[in-house]
């Protein structure tokens, strides 16, 4: 690293190291399992049953009251014993406690008991309220992992099939006879089971999408967090050779006196190894400043889009088999503009280097162009190119492959996590990400800004 420049933006695999992974291929998990752990907390189990309770009294009081001749006693008694199981579990665990894997599901198989007995009391698939069953499986579905929202669905699939066959009559109000098919009640049963497919499915996609977007954006925060540090010890190294340049000239001078004074040859050999000491600390201190330009950005916080370009290159310069070229061009008389040192554009940029050098054949262009009103960067190699499907979910934290991964240079073949984070990190700056196809191949990665979103002293 070199100070007054700043350092250049980590690349995947140092992130790697560091415990930020961008992918599939850093040993990441980012399956379903893996992002979409169980989180179904006590006071939300409580709260949602308090409702069905509440809900199954008041449809049995309205049900005396209509005069429906219902097993009013059994009924009853089944809605108690759902009210003295919530309060167990509200009194047994802290309500900001989240439930265990096998502990959720067996609280929802409890939950499905009851409601299907219930049920079972009041006209099996028959009554329209059969629906309730697919209330603990899409809770389920929401907040745990795969395998016990199986097992729940499975179970709330085979009591709506039994329903069907094995139930009461279905409660009759005064003077009212209906007589339910068996037609129907199988109907029902299906109707209720598909129900429970199609609405514990859906709940399960979003949640499992939100959940990886989460997890996501939790990694693209540590790594915006590393990149500013880093930038920060670029501004410190600056600093530091900057301060130190007095104090160390000031030994040197003194020393030398000393050495010209010395009234032995030992004090002259010590006063000789601190000057020579003093040069040496002095040397360190030039390479830390050596980046080009580092004299005039004083206060670390700017630097010329030329620049930019030149650091986004400069890790990936020396690779065989691939030349890697820059290119910053403009409107026609217009100075060469600087912007803010921003490490969200670095890192993004040095990740889609990365990338095009695992997949180019020959050749990598990252090219800048500014105009009056915007500027832009892209990268462009002469690779393979995205495929079709690919192309469609880039930006998402999780596609995993590019055609010719197999054979890329590195072995890093994942690019979900890494192009999320990239157009994440740009996207806060203000640019407009695009990926698209090159012509007659290879891939193309752009970001554009308007002027007044990066460049230094526009506000």
């Amino acid at each position: 690293m070199q100070g007054g420049g700043g350092s250049r933006a980590a690349t995947p695999s140092e992130l790697a190291k560091d415990g930020i992974g961008l992918g599939s291929d850093q040993g990441d998990d980012w399956s379903e399992g893996a992002v979409h752990r169980g989180r179904l907390r006590v006071r939300t189990l409580v709260t949602l049953r308090w409702l069905v309770v509440v809900g199954e009294t008041v449809l049995l009081l309205v049900a005396a009251g209509m005069g429906f001749s219902l097993p009013f006693f059994l009924c009853f008694a089944v809605v108690g014993a759902g009210i003295w199981v919530n309060l167990l579990t509200g009194v047994a665990s802290p309500g900001q406690r989240v439930f265990g894997d096998r502990e959720a599901g067996a609280q929802l198989g409890v939950d499905i008991l009851q409601i299907s007995t219930l049920i079972f009391l009041t006209g099996g698939s028959s009554n329209p309220f059969v629906l309730l069953l697919i209330a603990p499986v899409t809770l389920a579905a929401a907040t745990l992992p795969l395998r016990p929202v199986l097992t729940l669905a499975a179970m709330a699939s085979v009591i709506s099939a039994v329903l069907a066959i094995v139930s009461l009559p279905l409660p009759q109000a005064p003077g009212m006879e209906v007589i339910i098919p068996i037609s129907f009640r199988v109907g029902a049963a299906l109707a209720n089971i598909a129900g429970i497919a199609l609405t514990a499915g859906y709940v399960r996609q979003a949640a499992v999408e939100s959940a990886r977007m989460a997890l996501a954006l939790d990694v693209t925060q540590a790594v915006l967090a590393r990149e500013q540090r880093l930038s920060a010890l670029g501004a410190l190294a600056a600093a530091a050779a900057h301060e130190l340049g007095t104090p160390l000239a000031t030994i040197s001078i003194v020393a030398k006196e000393l050495g010209r004074e010395a009234p032995t040859p030992a004090v002259k050999e010590d006063a000789d190894l601190l000057v020579s000491q003093a040069e040496r600390c002095r040397e360190i201190l030039r390479r830390l400043t050596e980046t080009p330009d580092a004299a005039a950005d004083v206060v670390h916080e700017r630097l010329s889009l030329r620049q930019l370009v030149q650091e986004v290159i400069e890790p990936h310069a020396g690779v065989k088999g691939v030349r890697v070229e820059a290119i910053v061009t403009g409107a026609k008389g217009m100075k060469t503009p600087d912007i803010r040192r921003m490490p969200e554009i670095t890192h993004a940029f040095t990740s889609f280097v990365e990338n095009a050098v695992d997949f180019a054949k020959s050749e990598i262009l990252v090219s800048a162009r500014f105009d009056a009103e915007t500027i832009s960067m892209e990268v462009r190699d002469d690779g393979p190119g995205f495929s079709a499907e690919v192309l469609s979910k880039l930006g998402e934290p999780y596609v995993t492959t590019r055609p010719g991964a197999e054979g890329s240079r590195t072995g890093h073949i994942g690019m979900g996590l890494g192009f999320f984070i990239a157009k994440t990190l740009l996207e806060r700056t203000g640019a407009l990400v695009t990926f698209q196809n090159g012509k007659p191949h290879g891939a193309v990665v752009s970001a554009r800004w308007p002027r007044l979103k990066i460049e230094a002293g526009a506000m």
